[in-house]
């Protein structure tokens, strides 16, 4: 079997989405069709034997959508922003001409005020709304209902009954109400915007992962390096990766040490020594020391390449979260049509009605039963708490987010970066009898202030913080993945491992026990001058001061913590007892962490993940909601549904708090949305005609359907008083 992804075009509501899988699972040799309607993407298992691409191309176009071929590993489509400025414009063209309508409605009376609202709103009918008739084509020539429907039924009888009234054709009683119709197709062109907007950046994942991969080589041919694209570098062949560059494929170390950056990887903030016959990954960085390696994967089979595989699969595997409005439609659209049609028919036909009397009544149906409130219900109440969590610092990059988040029952935390700081500090000093801390602390800031190490930094920011200015070293050598060697104030300087010490022949013997004196996890660097030690320090990634607060507030909130990691068990143990989750694993891979994901979700748990880091993309992608820390890796962020832009651990709690208070209010939009339509049309069908002579006049059912969005859209504005509680 074979698996091929397309991208759609032409999809307008989750139920095309519907529609589209059904027929092609239908067809002989398609194992599985999924099609992900957040990210416009068809994802095809087949049997090649039967079935090619361009073939399952032209099924999609007999369902009336367009597929072309995905990228896969080359350089994807960009033209998400040229569509989401289509629908940007789209909307600012339809607001502008519906605005004039609207100014003006109670003026419909005067000539050249009348045939300016036709002209405005026939303008807006046929261009801005032709997407729905195309919309309501589909659905119709496949037999099933849409919102794109409901939109042409209802704006299409407003605006045919507004332009019979104004040329007179329904008698002298008809009036014009044009604004329905325009300001219907402006509130639905905002709601495509909002909706292009989200989905415009769910492919960015993919595009940062594969940019991380290195685009050459230096490949070593015969004793010679020949700089060559990555792509060429086979299996077994011999790299030379030089001082920071990127490392292009996984491989072996056979000769050098060096300390590699591989926080894309791990996650972890401090670098790794590396040597001969360690493993080394693609897309790391090299530090200070030249290597080279020999290649065990490249191309589709490196780490990277599998990551990339991993974010794909959950994005393709992860429904999209239906409207409420959607998943009725099928079912509102036959009943409305239906009871438009016997309205009509029961007044004139059986009740002996005027033909104007009827076809009023069955236009009343339609227009009031139309879903403008019921669409607005949702993205209103999102877009409000969105711009909240802006605000606040929180950015809600899918609006569903925010109605998942309020009913997660289990959040995964990544340890570095979340909850700790994501970068060491200088925690201890440990000087020599007759050495003060600040003079050793100077001598660790004079060497590392030309380091770009992170142990480096942190000494020279220590230094920094405590008023510390030292003289800049002399004759400063990196040696990678040992130390620093230079001149200070006329003496050799020596800054580095316990191994580097025992290299140069230094006696650490008063230092035996240093390591237990810190915390589980620490990297304990030594300084020495004149062949002799004048003290050691300790580097930790610290904890964020509220992360045992946040956790608190999570098991308040009765949501399930669980920190996941890939340091050491020691020092997770550690860290999990003092911040207190309800459990933890640690030493796990990428692909193990979008793993213990999925086994929550399989208990029927609704998962958050929250991390920062390349290897938590999988993971994010996977999870109901992906939580991402705004000082981690780009890839991270555009994974997550919700970035903490302020990079404040207590935003996870006001995330979701704000997410309970945003479905509270799309409930309660609901609500009054079914509650106007179960009320309002009966009445537009004319019940109380006959016990009190009252009908609802289409003008009146315009007036009512636009009434019910202002109390929707005022009922979302609401949710603002929660900003200040959050």
């Amino acid at each position: 079997m074979t698996v091929s992804r397309f991208t759609i075009t032409g999809m307008s509501c989750v139920n095309c989405a519907v529609r589209l899988e059904k027929g092609l699972s239908a067809t002989p040799g398609i194992v599985r069709a999924v099609v992900n309607f957040a990210v416009e993407e068809l994802t095809v298992e087949y049997d090649p034997g039967e079935l090619s691409t361009g073939r399952i191309a032209e099924l999609v176009a007999r369902l009336g959508y367009g597929a072309v071929p995905a990228f896969s590993g080359g350089k994807p489509r960009d033209d998400g922003q040229d569509r989401l400025a289509a629908q940007r414009n789209w909307f600012i063209f339809t607001l502008a001409a519906s605005l004039p309508i609207m100014l003006t409605m109670s003026l419909h009376n005067q000539p050249l005020i009348g045939w300016m609202n036709l002209l405005l709103a026939t303008l807006i009918q046929f261009s801005a709304g032709v997407i729905f008739y195309r919309g309501a084509w589909r659905a119709l020539r496949n037999l099933s209902g849409s919102m794109d429907l409901l939109v042409a039924l209802g704006t299409s009888a407003a605006y045919f009954y507004s332009l019979f009234a104004f040329f007179g054709i329904l008698g002298k009683e008809g009036d014009v109400f044009f604004e329905t119709s325009a300001m219907l197709i402006a509130f639905i062109r905002l709601g495509k915007y909002l909706e292009a907007r989200a989905r415009g950046k769910a492919g960015e994942a993919l595009r940062k992962l594969l940019r991380l991969q290195a685009d050459k080589a230096r490949l070593l041919v015969d004793g010679e390096e020949r700089e060559v694209p990555a792509s060429r570098v086979r299996r077994g062949d011999i790299v030379v990766v030089r001082p920071g560059e990127t490392v292009p494929v996984d491989g072996v170390i056979i000769q050098g040490v060096s300390t590699l950056d591989e926080s894309m990887v791990t996650g972890e903030s401090l670098p790794v020594e590396k040597c001969s016959g360690d493993p080394v990954t693609g897309a790391t960085i090299n530090g200070s020391g030249l290597i080279m390696l020999r290649t065990t994967r490249v191309g589709e089979e490196t780490l990277l390449s599998q990551i990339v595989r991993m974010v794909q699969k959950a994005q393709g595997d992860k429904a999209p979260i239906q409207r409420f409005a959607d998943r009725v439609s099928g079912l509102f659209v036959p009943v409305v049509v239906a009871l438009s049609a016997g309205t009509f028919l029961l007044w004139y036909l059986f009740l002996g009605a005027e033909f104007i009397f009827a076809f009023k009544l069955a236009i009343a149906v339609v227009v009031i039963a139309c879903p403008c409130a019921m669409g607005l219900a949702t993205p209103t109440a999102i877009m409000v708490g969105s711009g909240i969590g802006l605000d606040r610092g929180i950015l809600i990059k899918r609006g569903s987010a925010l109605e998942l988040i309020s009913r997660v029952t289990v959040i995964l935390l990544d340890k570095t970066g979340t909850l700790t700081r994501g970068r060491p500090e200088l925690t201890t000093l440990f000087p020599a009898p007759g050495v003060s801390e600040e003079g050793l602390l100077e001598v660790l800031a004079a060497a590392g202030q030309g380091s770009s190490h992170p142990l480096s930094q942190a000494a020279v920011r220590e230094a920094a913080a405590r008023g510390i200015i030292p003289e800049r070293g002399e004759e400063i050598r990196e040696l990678g993945g040992a130390g620093i060697s230079c001149r200070y104030r006329g003496a050799q300087l020596l800054v580095g491992s316990s191994r580097f010490m025992a290299d140069n022949e230094i006696s650490l013997d008063l230092f035996e026990h240093a390591a237990e004196r810190v915390a589980p996890g620490s990297s304990l660097v030594y300084v020495a001058t004149g062949g002799k030690v004048m003290g050691g320090a300790a580097y930790a990634d610290l904890l964020k001061d509220n992360a045992a607060q946040v956790v608190g507030c999570l098991r308040q909130m009765g949501i399930t913590t669980c920190m996941i990691t890939g340091d050491r068990r020691d020092v997770a143990r550690e860290i999990a007892l003092t911040v207190g989750v309800d459990s933890f694993e640690a030493e796990v891979l990428p692909e193990r962490k979008q793993q213990v994901v999925k086994e929550y979700q399989q208990r029927g748990a609704l998962v958050a993940m929250a991390g920062d880091g390349i290897n938590d993309a999988p993971a994010l992608a996977q999870a109901d909601v992906g939580i991402a820390m705004s000082g981690g890796a780009d890839v991270a962020k555009e994974s997550g549904d919700i970035v903490l832009v302020k990079d404040d651990l207590m935003d996870l709690v006001r995330a979701i708090r704000l997410g309970r208070a945003t479905l509270n209010k799309v409930k309660q939009n609901l609500f009054w949305a079914l509650l106007y339509n179960v009320a309002g049309i009966p009445i537009a069908a004319g019940v109380l005609y006959y016990p009190f002579h009252l009908t609802l006049r289409p003008e009146f059912a315009g007036l009512a359907m636009a009434l019910s969005s202002v109390s929707v859209v005022g009922n979302s504005l609401l949710l603002r008083r929660i900003a200040k509680k959050l």
